[in-house]
């Protein structure tokens, strides 16, 4: 095998053999294949695919990278969640806590920010002494404990895809469905839950703009699971207008945390319960109710026991960005428009994200908004506030923002469209 003929094939739209995708994989991961040959690849797998079958063997050679978790330990039945990323995207944090105190238990493996999509380590690590990486004996205690744990993949974990993952956020090649739904199940698979729920985010702040093109992704991330005994289910949910109030990492965690405390915004609420659902259902524990744990409290108990259990404080203040800047409503009347990409890549731009793979992010970095879509603004009054550690990154965000939103005169010149926009199974 030669890494060149590999990437000829696909380049000319040919079909890769199991030997040459086995090949490729394991010399990747072993460091034969260099970066840059891997980067080609990837680019000609966006432009020109691959086949159901191709998929599933690119990701049994993920799987077959690294080792297995086995979660028969434990006493619980086990639900995962998985994000395909989007702007606002916090739901995670809520959701973990929410579903393991309604008894199931959640060994949530997360990432790290992608492209214009914020990432869930990124958040949790704003707060003081949080650790991401645990090994698989922490992770374990820590959900026999508390029933959830949202952690790093262990470095023994589909490593072929922990080196793809961040290849990709730097090279353009995000987008490619055989490399989402092999990047996204190889993990899930190999951490050994019984049973998956999939966010697929739809619209302009997500990697799939269209709906025929999440639906696509969906089904074939939920064959990729249902084949290898998980069961799996996904929901397409709408992200042209981000989700919550704002985007960011210590940002998002003080939204959670108010959602947690029985407040927050209603969208997340929604989103949270609706997938805390599913969850629920496909863990064989239908008749929880999550709403009940919202309200009293016990999602809220969990979510401290989780993160001091991981060495974070849930009582310490979360850092703060050294600069503000506000952008005010441009006329007065009802916002019409408030663009997902927009905002991301201006919160990328402040510093919450990731020019490159080597690159850290700013705790207090990111977007606030102070209305959404519907609501009824003012003329000079505060829209969006920008925070970040570097001032002198403000022009970049704004100038992602412009044209980002609108106002309109007209009362009735927004409908709400729902957030569950299909279901697949």
């Amino acid at each position: 095998m030669d890494v060149i003929t590999v990437i000829r094939t696909k380049r000319d739209r040919g079909r890769l053999s199991d030997e040459q995708i086995d090949w490729v994989v394991d010399a990747y991961t072993r460091g034969v294949v260099a970066d840059e040959q891997m980067s080609a690849l990837a680019m000609a797998i966006l432009l020109n695919g691959m086949d159901r079958a191709e998929i599933a063997r690119w990701t049994a050679a993920m799987i077959d990278s690294g080792e297995r978790m086995d979660f028969s330990s434990l006493a619980r039945p086990t639900a995962d969640k998985h994000s395909t990323g989007g702007v606002g995207d916090k739901i995670t944090l809520p959701l973990a806590p929410l579903v393991a105190a309604c008894g199931a238990a959640v060994p949530q493996l997360s990432g790290r920010g992608l492209g214009h999509t914020g990432g869930t380590l990124d958040k949790l690590e704003s707060i003081p002494g949080w650790r991401a990486s645990l090994s698989t004996e922490e992770m374990l205690a820590v959900l026999g404990d508390t029933g959830a744990v949202i952690c790093a993949a262990g470095d023994g974990l589909a490593p072929a895809d922990k080196k793809l993952y961040a290849l990709r956020d730097v090279t353009g090649t995000v987008e490619a469905i055989p490399l989402i739904a092999s990047s996204i199940m190889s993990k899930k698979i190999a951490e050994g839950t019984g049973s998956l729920v999939l966010d697929v985010k739809v619209g302009s702040g997500a990697f799939m703009k269209s709906l025929a093109d999440a639906r696509e992704l969906a089904a074939t991330m939920v064959g990729l699971g249902t084949d290898h005994g998980v069961r799996t289910v996904a929901l397409l949910t709408d992200m042209s207008v981000p989700l919550g109030l704002t985007a960011g990492n210590a940002l998002e965690v003080r939204e959670s945390v108010e959602v947690l405390a029985g407040g927050g915004p209603a969208d997340v609420v929604e989103l949270t319960l609706a997938l805390a659902r599913e969850m629920l259902a496909a863990a064989g524990l239908p008749d929880a109710d999550p709403a009940k744990s919202l309200a009293d409290g016990s999602a809220m108990d969990v979510w401290r026991r989780m993160i001091r259990a991981q060495g974070g404080d849930p009582d310490a203040a979360l850092p703060t960005s050294r600069e503000q800047h506000v952008i005010a409503a441009p006329a007065t009347g009802v916002l019409t428009a408030l663009d997902a990409y927009a905002v991301g890549v201006a919160a990328w731009r402040l510093g919450a994200g990731r020019a490159r793979k080597e690159d850290s992010v700013q705790a207090g970095a990111g977007v606030e908004w102070h209305a959404r879509p519907g609501d009824h603004v003012q003329e000079g009054t505060p829209l969006l506030t920008l925070h970040t550690d570097t001032p002198e990154k403000f022009p970049y965000a704004q100038e992602a923002l412009e044209g980002a939103f609108s106002v309109s005169p007209e009362p009735t010149a927004f409908t709400a469209g729902p957030i569950v926009l299909d279901r697949i199974a």
